[in-house]
C-alpha cells in the first residue's frame, strides 16, 4: 500500500482551469504547470535510457502546450495525451510528488 504522501485524494484542474491540482492523502496540495509536466515527461522517448539524460529540450515543447486527456494508470500513475501529440510518458505518484518538492531548473 503506498504512503499517504503518494496516493491522491483529489486530482483535476485548479479553479481557474490554468493547471493539475493534486490533493494527497496527507493533506498536501500540488499544482502543476502543464508545460512543466510536459517538460518533465520520463518516458524513454524525453529521457535516455542508458543515461538518464534528458533528451527532450525546452525548445521542442510550445509554451502553450496542454494536456487533452488524462488516464489514470491502476493506482500508481497518470498518463497524458498531450496537444503536441505526445502519449507515451507514465508519470507514477511518487514522481509527481517529488517534481512538486524540486524547485525548477
Amino acid at each position: 500500500m503506498a504512503a499517504p504522501r503518494h496516493t491522491p485524494s483529489d486530482i483535476g484542474p485548479t479553479a481557474d482551469g490554468s493547471r493539475l491540482r493534486i490533493l494527497w492523502e496527507d493533506g498536501h496540495e500540488s499544482e502543476f504547470l502543464p508545460r512543466r509536466l510536459r517538460l518533465m515527461c520520463p518516458c524513454a522517448g524525453c529521457v535516455d535510457e542508458m543515461t538518464g539524460v534528458r533528451t527532450l529540450t525546452p525548445e521542442m515543447v510550445s509554451e502553450n502546450v496542454y494536456p487533452t486527456a488524462i488516464h489514470y494508470i491502476g493506482r500508481y500513475a497518470l498518463q497524458f495525451m498531450w496537444s503536441d501529440g505526445h502519449s507515451t510518458g507514465l508519470y507514477p505518484f511518487e514522481y509527481l510528488r517529488r517534481l512538486d518538492e524540486e524547485p525548477e531548473a
